[in-house]
């Protein structure tokens, strides 16, 4: 699945579906122009595809439980982080909304799935700043749920997203001309920084600052299994992206590769990460020793 070479992206997007590929070419159906197992899914008329209705559906679920936990949370007056975990869950929110446009492979323009890959990408790497400063706002070094607590998560996620959004337009548009890739190996080392390592520490220092807090400031070892279950669960779903993906797409003749799975896995880290977030904070009504929120 790896690149021979930093910051290139083309050995990804030949093997799995990712957003950060519609940028780089014309990408209907997805992979097609990387020389590997093209995702065709179901086929429309005109000779259009549906590419990934597993990955939409998943998507759309996504959605409605990130608004179901969100009202939860809400419901939780005396839980610390209430506002700053919303604040994910809204992240999450709007990284589902870009899926169904960018992985879902709906036949829709060219340059409109580049916006919203653009948009999927930035919200990614906000994101998951979010969630790793969601990890220092349980260490109470800032008041959680305050206006200087809110409006520093807040700006800074925002300076993030403009950020990697701009970059990826740039990328897809060629405004400036300083973030074209290379037509060979499709390299952008701002976007494999941004899209690919960052998020990637982000999400590895939030799991270990919680257990810290967790394991040494609370003293409690239950809601670890919630925190290593979304660990678990994460890791899963990314193997399916990247090292699986191609398996099943040739497996199935084009039908479905690994993004049905991450999409899938990915939602129920998130759940986890919010079940973990639940058991660890005081509220009315105390998250049942089973987990999730059903």
């Amino acid at each position: 699945m790896g690149s021979t070479q930093f910051g290139n992206f083309k050995d990804f997007c030949r093997d799995s579906t990712l957003p950060v590929c519609n940028l780089f070419v014309v990408n209907q159906p997805p992979n097609a122009n990387f020389s590997g197992c093209a995702l065709d899914g179901i086929s429309l008329s005109g000779g259009r595809h549906l590419a990934n209705l597993g990955s939409i559906l998943i998507a759309f679920i996504a959605i409605l439980a990130s608004l179901f936990m969100l009202w939860r949370s809400d419901k939780k007056h005396a839980a610390v982080g209430r506002r700053e975990i919303q604040l994910f869950l809204l992240g999450f929110i709007i990284i589902e909304i870009c899926e169904i446009f960018t992985v879902g492979g709906l036949p829709i323009e060219d340059s409109v799935r580049k916006g919203f890959s653009a948009v999927h990408l930035g919200a990614i790497t906000a994101t998951c700043w979010i969630l790793l400063l969601n990890a220092f706002v349980g260490f109470q070094l800032l008041d959680d749920g305050t206006a200087a607590s809110i409006g520093l998560i807040s700006a800074s996620a925002i300076v993030l997203f403009i950020g990697t959004g701009y970059i990826a337009l740039d990328t897809a548009f060629n405004w400036s001309g300083h973030f074209v890739a290379n037509k060979e190996t499709y390299r952008n080392i701002a976007l494999y920084v941004l899209y690919q390592l960052f998020p990637l520490v982000c999400l590895v220092v939030f799991f270990v600052l919680e257990s810290v807090l967790v394991l040494r400031v609370l003293g409690e070892y239950r809601p670890m299994l919630y925190l290593t279950g979304a660990a678990l669960l994460f890791a899963i779903g990314q193997i399916f992206q990247y090292v699986i993906s191609v398996h099943l797409c040739e497996a199935s003749g084009g039908a479905i590769n690994g993004t049905l799975f991450e999409t899938l896995f990915t939602l129920l880290a998130v759940i986890g990460v919010w079940a973990f977030w639940s058991s660890i904070t005081e509220d009315d009504w105390p998250l049942p020793v089973g987990g999730g929120y059903n």
